[in-house]
């Protein structure tokens, strides 16, 4: 058994091993090391264990982990994920891992390529695409192992909490030197921005409410000319009449190829009440034509019946030659109305879509 001393011994521990790892930003040599990342989550971190008892059970059953090998570190980024999954909007708007999946594979990010995530999250997007340019590069060279680690991955977030659970989400899953900002990018003057400074793949859940628009104009300013999108966002977006809707589609498809749109039902993100679809578009020409995919799952959305890889196998194929099915067609752009860009387009083969 433990005293009283005993536990408040121990809680004073902790918090000088607290002050110790916050003090790895101070020592690090630059701001893109792991020192570095790791003094600012601590420099984060509030404990709020009151008890030593409960502290010294929660240090015993850590201390039974293991972290000799990548696949126990990806064991554990996945019960990490699982965590942050359960939590659900006190966290953040979770996205479907399937979903991010999906959206990665349209896109196809490349080695050397910046990837951006442009509102923040857990960094779902950045992990999943670590982990497809490693599926499809099975032979890395050193450099760009390197590459993968240490320069490919960006993003910004603003709460503290969230920036927390994505440097240490991006570490665990192998990630080592994450180019995170503790920042609001809605408050970054980007007025200088250089197409030096602009990213080659930008992925996006939008957050609901006004600042959703002004999150879409960020993501189209920080594109490079040739840069790719996948952005989820509420359907509403695709229809509104208000004049701040009417004129992001207007820019949106002048500036960029709108080229696919995916349209999810309703309860694919648990505890939200939207209706999400994903803009997929390249920045620097016009769009010529939009394709369209309805995900029509037949069945109610939620748990146990949440998203799955299988649910979107057919839009991952149809989507590559964007081909015509009974879930999909397309649409030419001289044919969307040029005075509201109403994209809100119906299935011309089903009636009841």
């Amino acid at each position: 058994m433990y005293s009283s001393s005993s536990g408040c011994w121990l809680l004073q521990q902790e918090s000088m091993s607290r002050c110790y790892l916050r003090g790895f930003k101070a020592k690090a040599t630059g701001p893109n090391t792991i020192e570095y990342k790791i003094g600012e989550i601590f420099g984060e971190i509030k404990n709020r264990i009151q008890s030593g008892y409960n502290l010294r059970e929660i240090i015993e059953h850590i201390d039974e982990l293991r972290f000799r090998s990548q696949m126990e570190k990806h064991e554990l980024s996945h019960l990490y994920e699982a965590k942050i999954k359960n939590k659900g909007s006190g966290v953040e708007d979770y996205t479907p891992r399937p979903l991010i999946r999906t959206i990665v594979r349209a896109v196809q990010p490349k080695i050397g390529e910046k990837i951006y995530v442009g509102a923040g999250g857990s960094s779902d997007f950045l992990c999943e695409a670590y982990d497809y340019l490693k599926e499809t590069n099975p032979k890395l060279t050193t450099s760009q192992s390197r590459t993968l680690k240490e320069s490919a991955f960006y993003g910004e977030e603003k709460t503290s909490l969230a920036f927390v659970i994505t440097i240490m989400n991006m570490i665990l899953h192998g990630i080592e030197e994450p180019n995170i900002i503790h920042t609001s990018t809605l408050s970054e003057n980007r007025a200088g921005v250089q197409e030096k400074d602009r990213y080659d793949v930008i992925f996006a859940h939008l957050p609901l409410g006004g600042k959703e628009f002004l999150f879409l104009q960020h993501i189209v300013k920080m594109l490079k000319a040739g840069g790719r999108a996948g952005v989820v966002i509420d359907k509403t977006f695709l229809s509104n009449t208000d004049d701040a809707s009417v004129n992001l589609r207007n820019l949106l498809l002048g500036n960029c190829n709108l080229h696919t749109v995916l349209d999810c039902p309703g309860g694919t993100f648990q505890g939200e009440g939207i209706n999400p679809v994903v803009l997929f578009f390249e920045k620097g020409r016009p769009t010529h034509g939009v394709w369209f995919y309805r995900l029509d799952l037949c069945r109610n959305m939620g748990r146990p019946n949440t998203l799955n890889d299988a649910d979107l196998a057919e839009f991952i194929e149809l989507q590559k030659t964007f081909a015509n099915s009974p879930r999909s067609w397309h649409v030419d752009a001289k044919n969307i109305d040029q005075s509201k860009f109403d994209l809100s387009a119906k299935n011309p083969k089903l009636t009841n879509l």
